[in-house]
């Protein structure tokens, strides 16, 4: 299965506390970008929201945004205070202030600020907490889905384009000898034009540089080589857009060869065609996982 980078879901659920909404967004990137947009009280369940993610997808950036809509007012976090380092932080204060010449009151609040001393408590089996999880679940699954379905039109896409391509290098493997005999007979007109004789074995040296010149077998076999590739590649799915991007790069630099051993207009224009081809298969891969 092969899936798409680009996607959106969207899920949202009515509860007895109030309406929460997910809003999930993906779009094509070298890794896995996650990021989440949470109310500040909900911000613990961002690492355990991420894992959910990651055991799901493998790359893209993806936008994660939930809204909530509470009816009810919804049971504050308890808060709580680390005695221990809070008596350290008090034992430090005075200490300090035993050695200053004028002493300075210590204040409460500032001593609350420190890091660590207020501590946050979340209520035990919140079911708030449980509702936002399963409908992440939801929207996630969602994701995938809609992921999937354009992953589907993008294979189907780049099979025709593997099609095309075929079809072209194997009109180009046909019209060779035809084009080595049409040059070799304009070779000959050339040079009875400016009245020169070669004997036979030079003017058969001179065609077989020619033929040598436009020989591209090789780049036929190795464009068919990577086709083959690219169809297994699409067969077997998952986390492959990197292999497939590969891929093109190869098929172009076939493509390349090709138009530059080129010596009639027809086989540069067939590998022009086979450039403007592989572009257009580049720029769909960019958006597969």
């Amino acid at each position: 299965m092969i899936n798409s980078m680009t996607a959106f879901s969207r899920q949202q659920s009515e509860h007895p506390w109030g309406t929460l909404t997910w809003e999930l967004r993906s779009v094509n990137h070298r890794y896995l970008e996650p990021s989440f947009k949470l109310p500040e009280t909900l911000r613990y369940m961002e690492m355990e929201l991420r894992e959910h993610l990651r055991g799901s997808l493998t790359r893209g950036k993806v936008e994660c945004n939930l809204r909530l809509q509470p009816t009810v007012n919804l049971a504050p976090q308890a808060l709580a205070i680390d005695p221990v380092l809070l008596d350290k932080l008090i034992e430090t204060a005075e200490s300090v202030q035993n050695r200053l010449s004028r002493a300075a009151p210590i204040d409460a609040l500032q001593l609350l600020q420190w890091p660590g001393v207020l501590i946050q408590r979340q209520a035990d089996n919140d079911p708030v907490g449980a509702d936002i999880q399963g409908a992440f679940q939801s929207a996630l699954a969602q994701l995938n889905d809609s992921r999937q379905r354009e992953g589907a039109a993008l294979a189907q896409f780049v099979t025709q384009r593997l099609h095309s391509i075929s079809e072209i290098t194997a009109a180009v493997r046909v019209q060779l000898p035809t084009i080595l005999a049409a040059q070799r007979q304009k070779l000959e007109q050339r040079l009875a034009q400016l009245q020169i004789e070669l004997d036979a074995e030079r003017l058969q040296q001179e065609v077989a540089l020619l033929a040598q010149k436009a020989d591209v077998d090789e780049e036929l076999d190795r464009l068919e080589t990577h086709l083959t590739e690219v169809r297994r590649v699409l067969t077997n799915g998952g986390s492959c857009g990197r292999r497939l991007d590969f891929l093109m790069q190869e098929l172009n630099r076939e493509a390349n060869t090709l138009s530059s051993k080129s010596i009639v207009s027809e086989t540069t224009q067939a590998a022009v065609e086979l450039k403007v081809l592989i572009e257009q298969m580049r720029e769909q891969i960019q958006n597969i996982e």
